[in-house]
Parts: C-alpha cells; structure tokens; sequence
C-alpha cells in the first residue's frame, strides 16, 4: 500500500535534480516535491516549468525553497555536488563534494530527522557514506543510487542483443558506481534459465558468447560517452530514483541494487556499495550477500576495498 500525504524533497536543480523532479511528478509518487538549490532562480525557473503541467498528472504540488521548506519530508534525494567533468572520473569529485555535503547533510537532518536519505551525487559509494557519518541517521535510513542506472543499461544491452523484453531479463552490476563495477554473470538468468544455456538454447548469435565481454565495457563506459557528447546524464539516473522512491513509497520489498552499508557481509565493514537490497518503506530492509563464483566474489571484494581506502584518504 502506498504511503499518504508523502513529501519529497530534491537538493540540486541541475539536469539531475530537475529531471528527478520531472519524473518524480509523472510516476503521481508524493503529493508535495520542493526543489532547493544554492543558485535560487534556478530552483525557482525548475519548479514553475513543472508545475505548469499539473493539468496532466495527479495532484501534486511543486514548489522551489529553502532547506526550511523541506522540514517533514519523507524522502530527501541529494543530487547536488560539483559536475564530472570530460576526462575526469567519478572518483576525481570526492573531497569537492564532501566539502559541499558537510554543509547541506546538518541541514537536512536539521529540518527532516526521520527521513530517508537518497544520495545520487558521485561518487555515490563515497558520499552515500558521508551522508551516513555526518547525518548520525541508521544505515537503513541513507540510501546510495548505487548501481540502479547501471543494472538497468546491462539488461537493456543484453535485452537488444537477445531481442527480448529487458524487463524479463534477470541479472546485475555490482560494486562500484564506477569503473571497478561488476557485471553478476553467474547470476543473470532469462525466464529462469541460465544466460549461457539460453543462449544455447535459442541459437542467439549460435552460441557466441563474445557479449559477455563487450557489454560489461559498453555499460561502464556509458557516463563518459553521454558526459563527452551531451555533456551530462540526466533521464535514466533520474527513472532510476523514480524507481527506488517507487520501492520505498509503495513499501514494495522491492530487490534493488542500491548502495548499502557493509556490516559483515563479504566480510565487509565500513563502507557503502551497490549491492542487491530489499527496498521499503523503512529504507534497507536488508542487504542481501548473493552467491557469486571466486572470480566475482574476488572483483567485489577489491572494488569494496578501493571504496574503503578512498573514504580513509578522504577529507571526511
């Protein structure tokens, strides 16, 4: 059953900001989304365009504020942070944005202490655990996008080379939001079959299985084709929160890749991660330690740990 009255709040009413917003309104999730940014006229120009299209969606009202405005919200979704760049990584923004997160998270708890924080901002691994130290909030309570965006390319690539429907295509990217991701194969199945025997199976491309290479690197670097063409990425990171609001909003119990806090599980401690999670009203309700053959479980392992030794360099 959908959650009443819920309120949502962005910070950030850059591409992402605003078009988490765009679609936030279209998925009818929340009765209440405020817009807040450092450059006001911004957030103030975002949430007029907006609004306007209230004849054609269920009732919700749109409005730019202060992080005063956003007192009670049930979801805070933080995509505000300095920019990647061309030729930069994701990594390459840490301390700039944890400059700016120490500013913006005692804010937010300020105004909104029982919310649920969505950290979209890169490095999200990194930041997801910023939020967590400096917000004092439980681990199920401060979410990371995680790798959400990056599942969703994997099963559209994979579902262009099958010709099948991506919505029936099971399988994940782990780890990183970045470039020590992992693509699960051993847990990627169509129609509960094993991707290897379904491509037996169906003859797809008799027996060639030269995607399983190719469509890993084509997911991987997807941020830095759009960032080196567009100039940014927008419209699918913001479906992407849309989708985990859904889970949270709906209490769904949905399985999700978000970025969760490590507390034992691989062995971890300390550091957040995209990893399979239950997703519901509470937040985490879970995290779940998936199977993975050595060779995943050791890339895994040593994306973690790249997490945790930037975090412990980090100006945090």
């Amino acid at each position: 059953m959908k959650l009443k009255n819920v309120k949502i709040s962005i910070i950030g009413a850059g591409f992402v900001g605003a078009t988490t917003t765009y679609a936030l309104m279209l998925g009818g999730l929340c009765e209440e989304l405020v817009i807040v940014d450092i450059n006001k006229d911004k957030a103030i120009g975002e949430a007029m365009d907006i609004s306007h299209g209230a004849a054609f969606v269920k009732p919700v009202k749109v409005i730019s504020g202060t992080y005063e405005d956003t007192k009670d919200s049930d979801i805070v979704i933080i995509t505000a942070g300095a920019a990647q760049k061309p030729g930069e990584s994701r990594l390459d923004l840490v301390n700039k944005n944890i400059s700016i997160f120490k500013s913006l998270i005692p804010e937010i708890v300020k105004y909104s202490p029982d919310s649920i924080l969505l950290v979209v901002s890169n490095p999200v691994d990194i930041l997801s655990y910023v939020t967590y130290k400096l917000s004092g909030f439980p681990r199920e309570r401060v979410i990371g996008s995680g790798t959400v965006l990056d599942t969703s390319r994997f099963r559209t690539l994979l579902a262009e080379y099958l010709d099948v429907d991506a919505r029936s295509i099971h399988g994940y990217i782990i780890g990183e939001h970045g470039d020590s991701e992992i693509a699960a194969w051993s847990l990627t199945n169509i129609a509960g079959v094993n991707l290897e025997e379904y491509v037996r199976i169906t003859e797809q491309g008799k027996g060639d299985l030269s995607f399983m290479e190719y469509i890993p690197m084509s997911v991987k670097n997807a941020a830095y084709e759009m960032i080196n063409t567009k100039g940014y990425t927008n419209y699918a990171i913001a479906l992407a929160v849309r989708r985990i609001c859904e889970a949270i909003t709906g209490d769904e119990k949905a399985i999700l890749t978000v970025s969760s806090l490590m507390d034992g599980e691989y062995g971890l401690n300390g550091l957040y991660i995209g990893i399979p999670s239950v997703v519901g009203k509470e937040g985490i309700r879970k995290v779940i330690e998936v199977p993975l053959t050595d060779k995943e479980r050791e890339d895994f392992i040593s994306s973690a740990k790249k997490m945790k030794e930037i975090i412990d360099d980090s100006a945090l």
